[in-house]
């Protein structure tokens, strides 16, 4: 164990180290083991910690022991000294160290640094809960999975913790498969009265699992293979921990957990949550159907119009779907089904499909003919991007569109061209929208009527919404009939001509009710033409109150 610790810190320091030239590279691995020793030495004798867990700080804190190495002169003879005369004069931020040390890595440590706070003797709490952690048998350097994620459990008291892990043992569990578990779901550790119910609850149903899984022998004593198993065990709990059906279909389907990664596990449990139904149903079409784990969703090219035909849609039903969304057709991938079925508000019936005894069907689907719904104006298109000098850019944002259901089509290369920003950028802007409550089919038909919508910032977007719902009292419905809304300017140009209008109706100079579009997308020029019929003297009311000098005639 102490030669990985070495060996780790060696390759921290090297490149640093090589840079200052203080160390020479025979002599790291002795600065490394006396910079070890000094800070346990420190820790055991000026803050009273044992000389255990001085020793479990010190040997898991490279990088900080590498940065305390750089602030020295090394020589061989007095580095040991030198060692500790600087922590005499210059002593060190003890959390630091201590965050380090539990598994946080170095680059996070300053987010959890208490403020004004560097020593333990000015707040031994999450010390003292580390210890007690630590002393049933918890890994060091694993507590901070534990911290990162819950961190209630490091304001209890060492005899809260203890007390806590005792009982559960008292169930039946031995002391790793307690550890394995509270590392894979943190919150078990915390909270009294109902969750405290709650979560013996979710241990006695545990208990009964990992009997039904260790009736063939199944598990290694040891953390690392509980922690594996439990936080697979975790996605599931997570979808749905209430369902009792979830539960015994876990203890009949052992292979799901012991052949299968929490990665593979993961990547379905997504898959199926996208199609927009509860957790709980996604999580059940797996457990029912364990067959589903080997079916290839990712690769598989389809045509929009052939899958739904292959669901068992009427071509009458295809043609009124492709009348409404024509943005969709054409090719994608299986990978992006769940988008492009909600994309055309068609995701819970194929669903209700798939949960059905159909789940078949996202196996056996495969392009009638290779030419199969390819389209020439997208192919033209795609080849004029990978022609392009931004390609890569490019690319990365038609592959979102077809993750939010557009299809390789020529509407989608029209779209292309009038959005702006990164990928990412892109999918956030796209997330707030949907985060707001309007429901995604009806994004997907804003975005191909307004593209530009998907160019505004995030926080740009949320002041646009809660203006149109609150000051101006509309829905957002009203989005459907105007789109464009969310391009223009809210303090620059929505704002104001929306209050100087209503400041109009309120003195009675004008009777007549404007809609939104009409008082935000009137030109500058036709804007003040319609004021000046109102009366002569009215812009020059609005230039002095009302106007901003920014405004903007056209849409950002």
């Amino acid at each position: 164990m102490v030669r990985l610790k070495f060996a780790s810190i060696s390759h921290n320091f090297s490149t640093v180290a090589a840079k200052h030239r203080r160390v020479p590279s025979k002599y790291k691995s002795l600065a490394i083991g006396k910079a070890q020793q000094a800070i346990t030495d420190y820790l055991h004798t000026t803050r009273s910690l044992s000389y255990t867990h001085a020793e479990q700080i010190a040997s898991n804190a490279s990088v900080s022991i590498r940065n305390l190495i750089l602030k020295l002169d090394f020589s061989v003879p007095t580095f040991s000294k030198s060692l500790r005369k600087h922590l005499s004069y210059h002593p060190i931020n003890e959390f630091e160290f201590f965050f380090e040390s539990i598994g946080i890595d170095y680059s996070e440590v300053s987010e959890f640094l208490p403020e004004k706070k560097f020593f333990f003797s000015e707040d031994r709490t999450v010390l003292d809960a580390a210890f007690a952690l630590s002393g049933f048998g918890f890994p060091w350097n694993k507590l901070g999975k534990l911290y990162k994620e819950e961190r209630l459990v490091f304001v209890q008291r060492p005899g809260e913790i203890e007390s806590r892990l005792l009982k559960f043992k008292d169930i039946g569990f031995s002391t790793v498969a307690v550890i394995g578990t509270c590392l894979a779901i943190p919150r078990t550790l915390c909270g009294g009265g109902e969750l405290g119910s709650e979560i013996r609850c979710l241990f006695v149903k545990l208990k009964r699992l990992f009997d039904e899984f260790d009736s063939h022998h199944l598990f290694e004593e040891n953390v690392d293979s509980w922690l594996a198993v439990s936080r697979k065990i975790r996605i599931f709990y997570d979808l749905g921990c209430e369902n009792e059906e979830m539960w015994e279909l876990m203890c009949r389907n052992k292979s799901l957990f012991l052949e299968y990664s929490e990665e593979a596990l993961m990547n379905k449990a997504g898959y199926f949550c996208r199609f927009g139904v509860s957790k709980e149903d996604a999580a059940l079409l797996i457990l029912r159907n364990p067959a589903i784990m080997n079916f290839d969703l990712e690769k598989p090219v389809i045509s929009v119009t052939g899958m739904l035909k292959h669901f068992g849609l009427r071509q009458d039903e295809v043609d009124a779907v492709a009348q409404k969304y024509p943005y969709v057709f054409g090719r994608n991938q299986l990978k992006n089904l769940p988008y492009v079925l909600r994309a055309i508000d068609l995701h819970e019936r194929i669903f209700d499909i798939l949960k059905n005894g159909n789940h078949h069907l996202l196996a056996s689907y495969t392009l009638m003919d290779p030419d199969e719904d390819l389209e020439r104006e997208y192919q033209e298109g795609l080849e004029e991007l990978q022609n392009s000098r931004t390609k890569r850019h490019n690319i990365q944002k038609l592959d979102f569109l077809h993750e939010i259901g557009f299809g390789e089509n020529g509407i989608t290369m029209k779209v292309l061209q009038h959005v702006h920003g990164t990928a990412v950028e892109l999918h956030d802007r796209f997330q707030i929208l949907l985060n707001s409550g309007i429901i995604f089919s009806k994004i997907c038909m804003l975005i191909r009527s307004a593209p530009k919508i998907l160019n505004q910032k995030p926080h740009s977007i949320q002041d646009k919404l809660r203006f149109l719902c609150g000051e101006m009292g509309d829905s957002l419905d009203y989005l459907e009939v105007f789109p464009a809304y969310l391009c223009f300017d809210l303090e620059n140009r929505i704002s104001p001509r929306f209050r100087f209008h209503k400041w109009l109706v309120e003195k009675g100079f004008s009777e007549k009710s404007y809609s939104i579009a009409s008082i935000v997308a009137t030109s500058e020029k036709a804007f003040i033409a319609r004021l000046y019929g109102i009366h002569p003297a009215i812009p020059k009311h609005w230039f002095e109150r009302f106007s901003s000098r920014k405004t903007r005639d056209t849409v950002s």
